[in-house]
């Protein structure tokens, strides 16, 4: 399994993103996305792992870089939940990492794009135990997000930034609306922006997410 691509800032690293690609794509897919922003954020690292090369079901079995296997699209999607857990569990031990290094969990951050962003949401709100800074959820969905469930107080303080393309046909915007809403009915301070996109990432887009992050740093 790859190692992560770790972006250094130019500064002495007091932050960082943790920012989960895709279904397809690989490590390198966000990077100059992470460059971008480093311009306005010079002292935060970003980290950008590499998913398995795994059978996906509804690819004809066919063997890409995936985070979890989706066996079907409908009822909302049918996923492989053993490997999403092992994603997420991925993900903790890079929180735990980045806490180690001496950066503060309030100021690590969790980012995913489509099938990323379903990992960062459930590894967030439902498996790591302890404060971050927040979770950027780009074009995804909560796979794992159910009417009953129910936050602890630590957990509603965990903000997020809902980010969809309302021409998106790969993860309709109803599903990326509904991961939102259950947030919101949990008592989180979320916020939702869509764009004129479709399954994809806008200049306007990265522009909002520096700003929500320089908001969140800043203090």
């Amino acid at each position: 399994m790859s190692d992560p691509l770790i972006l250094q800032p130019t500064l002495t690293a007091d932050a960082c993103v943790i920012w989960l690609h895709g279904l397809g794509a690989d490590r390198y897919d966000f990077l100059p996305v992470a460059e971008a922003l480093q311009e306005r954020l010079r002292s935060t690292r970003f980290v950008l792992p590499q998913a398995p090369t795994q059978a996906v079901t509804i690819n004809g079995g066919w063997a890409m870089p995936s985070w979890y296997d989706i066996l079907a699209m409908s009822p909302a999607r049918a996923i492989n939940q053993e490997q999403l857990e092992a994603s997420a569990q991925r993900v903790i031990a890079l929180i735990a990492a980045q806490r180690d290094s001496g950066i503060e969990p309030t100021r690590i951050f969790l980012a995913g794009f489509s099938q990323g962003g379903a990992v960062v949401l459930h590894a967030a709100y439902l498996r790591w135990p302890g404060p971050l800074g927040g979770v950027l959820a780009l074009s995804t969905y909560a796979p794992t997000f159910t009417d009953e469930m129910q936050l602890a107080d630590t957990k509603k303080q965990l903000s997020a930034l809902c980010l969809h393309g309302r021409f998106d046909e790969v993860v309709p915007l109803a599903l990326g609306r509904a991961a939102h809403d259950r947030l919101t009915a949990c008592g989180v301070a979320v916020e939702w922006r869509d764009y004129p996109m479709a399954h994809e990432v806008l200049p306007e887009e990265i522009l909002d997410i520096a700003g929500w992050l320089e908001e969140r740093l800043s203090h």
